[in-house]
C-alpha cells in the first residue's frame, strides 16, 4: 500500500512488560486491533510511542516486526533527533527496514530558528525518497512551522503532509487557501478531529484509536460520506475521552484506556510513571463511563 497520508492513522503506543521490554507481542495485538477497525496506517514511536525512552535497537526492532506483521499495510516511522545527521540516518535505516513513509519533528531540545528548521527539514527530504509528513506542534516542541515555512518546503517533492497540532483550527483553511492541494493535512488534535476533518483536513493522526479504533475510524468515514449527524453522534459520545489526549500525561491517560478495553497495559518507561491515586481515579471514571456509554455504530 501507498502512503498517501489520508484517513485515520494511529499514532501507536509501544507496549512494555514489566522488566521494562519492548512487549513486542503485545504491540502487534494493538496494531492488529487498528487493522480490524480499517485504519489507513500505522505511526511507530511517536510522542504517543514514547519515542524519546526507546532506545535506536528498539525503534528498528519494532518498526521491522511491524512491518513483518502487517503484510504490506503502511507504517510510518516518526523521526526525533537532536542533530541533522542523526535524524538522516534514521530515515535511511527506516528506508531500508521497510518504512513506507516518516513523520518528522523539528530538532529536538533545540528550539531552531525557521532557517535552521528548513535547513534541518530539507536535508533530511533530500536524503530519502520516502514521502514525510511534518510535525507541526508548537504547543509541545516549542518550534512552529509556518505558512511561509510551508511555502519554502514546497519545492521539497518528499515533504507531502503536515500533522497540524497549532491547535488553531483555522490553519487547515489557511493551508488549503495558500497551497490547495499541495500537503495533505492531517488533523494531530484528536479534540479537533471532527472540526478539522469537516473544514477540508485529510486525515486524522489520532490518539484514543489506540483504545477505541472503531469508533475513530466511523467518524473519518462518516464525515468523508457527509453524514454529519452520525458523526457528531458519536463524536459528543467520544470528546471526554479524547480530551484524555490534550494532557502532559496522554501517554499514561491512553494506556490506562487500553488496558480497560483489552488492548495493553499501564506500563509506561520511566521517567514516566503509572497514574496512581485521585488523578487515576478520576481518569478511569472517564473511561469507565465512555465504556458504559459505548454507542452503537452505524454501517457504513
Amino acid at each position: 500500500m501507498t502512503c498517501n497520508f489520508i484517513g485515520v492513522y494511529p499514532a501507536v503506543t509501544t507496549k512494555f512488560n514489566s522488566n521494562d521490554e519492548v512487549d513486542y507481542d503485545a504491540c502487534m495485538k494493538g496494531v492488529q486491533a487498528q487493522l480490524d477497525a480499517g485504519v489507513h496506517g500505522i505511526i511507530l514511536g511517536g510522542t504517543l510511542g514514547e519515542a524519546s525512552t526507546l532506545s535506536a535497537l528498539e525503534k528498528t526492532t519494532l518498526l521491522e516486526t511491524t512491518v513483518k506483521y502487517v503484510n504490506g499495510a503502511v507504517v510510518v516511522l516518526n523521526i526525533a533527533e537532536q542533530t541533522t545527521k542523526d535524524a538522516i540516518q534514521v530515515a535511511i535505516k527506516a528506508k531500508a527496514s521497510g518504512a513506507s513513509g516518516l513523520m518528522l519533528l523539528p530538532p529536538m531540545r533545540y528550539a531552531s530558528d525557521d532557517k535552521e528548521t528548513l535547513t534541518y527539514f530539507k536535508a533530511i527530504a533530500d536524503a530519502t525518497n520516502l514521502p514525510i509528513m511534518i510535525y507541526n506542534n508548537p504547543v509541545d516542541y516549542k518550534v512552529e512551522v509556518t505558512l511561509d515555512m510551508f511555502e519554502e518546503l514546497k519545492s521539497c517533492p518528499t515533504i507531502q503532509a503536515v500533522k497540524e497540532t497549532t491547535r488553531k483550527i483555522s490553519n487547515v483553511t489557511k493551508m488549503i487557501s495558500r497551497f490547495g492541494d499541495r500537503f495533505k493535512i492531517m488533523c494531530g488534535v484528536d479534540t479537533l478531529g471532527c472540526e478539522a476533518l469537516m473544514m477540508g483536513a485529510h486525515g486524522w493522526v489520532a490518539g484514543l484509536v489506540c483504545a477505541f479504533p472503531k469508533e475513530t475510524v466511523a467518524i473519518y468515514e462518516l464525515i468523508k460520506q457527509n453524514r454529519h449527524a452520525e458523526a457528531l453522534e458519536i463524536y459528543r459520545w467520544f470528546l471526554p475521552l479524547l480530551e484524555l489526549d490534550i494532557n502532559t500525561k496522554l501517554v499514561q491517560n491512553i494506556k490506562l484506556a487500553e488496558s480497560a478495553v483489552g488492548l495493553g497495559n499501564e506500563y509506561v518507561r520511566e521517567p514516566r510513571l503509572p497514574l496512581y491515586g485521585k488523578e487515576r481515579a478520576c481518569v478511569q471514571a472517564i473511561i469507565d463511563t465512555g465504556i458504559k456509554n459505548r454507542p452503537t455504530l452505524p454501517k457504513l
